[in-house]
Order: structure tokens, then sequence, then C-alpha cells
């Protein structure tokens, strides 16, 4: 399995929770077995649906654009350069507040899947 993968030859998809993914890397496809890595982008006025992971602790890295993140009971302004811890368990939800597409790096450990997802709203 090859290790290196280029954002432009990978087919974005959608979430159970309405963000559209791009899985940069996944044990689906690398070699990689303990988690993955995908980029999320969320369209200008747009908001994912509040859900939360019963196994995965995620990480997210705002890349580009500015939103608003819900993270259990708190609610707070994002940014370029913002990281965020997510543990499982945690109910969280992400609003683009800003006019251009909104992208963040999305670690999850174990890797991401639709059966870990569960929406809440």
């Amino acid at each position: 399995m090859i290790a290196k993968t280029a954002l432009a030859e990978i087919a974005p998809y959608i979430t159970r929770d309405g963000s559209e993914i791009r899985e940069l890397l996944h044990p689906d496809q690398h070699p990689v077995r303990q988690q993955s890595l995908a980029e999320a982008v969320v369209p200008p006025g747009a908001t994912t649906l509040l859900h939360r992971h019963l196994l995965s602790e995620e990480i997210y890295h705002v890349t580009h654009g500015t939103g608003r993140m819900t993270l259990g009971d708190e609610v707070f302004t994002i940014a370029p350069g913002d990281s965020i811890a997510i543990a499982p368990g945690t109910p969280h939800r992400v609003e683009n507040t800003g006019d251009e597409a909104l992208h963040i790096l999305c670690c999850c450990a174990p890797a991401y899947s639709h059966a870990d997802t569960e929406l809440l709203a």
C-alpha cells in the first residue's frame, strides 16, 4: 500500500454530520491502522449536525475560514491555526460563519467510521 496521497486525487463524500470529507489517510486504503486523517469542508452559512463519536477521539485543526464550534456545553469562535481536542462521547458541531469555505483537518483515533457517529439533532 502507498502511504502518500494527494488531495486532488481524492473523491469527497458526505459524512453523517453533513460535512464534505476527503480521507487523506484511512486504514481502508492506506498503511495506517489506529487513526485516520481527513479534510472537512463546510460551505459558507452551513452547519454540521450535532453528533458524537462513542469510540473515536478527534482533533480538529482549522486551516482556512472562520466559524463557531459547539463542544459539549461550550460555544466558541474558530479560525486558522486553532486546534480542538474532542473527547469520545462529546457532542459537537461546526458552523461556518464566514463568507469562504471552512477547511478543517480531522484526525480520528480509532479511524473514522459512520457506525461510530451518533446524530443528536
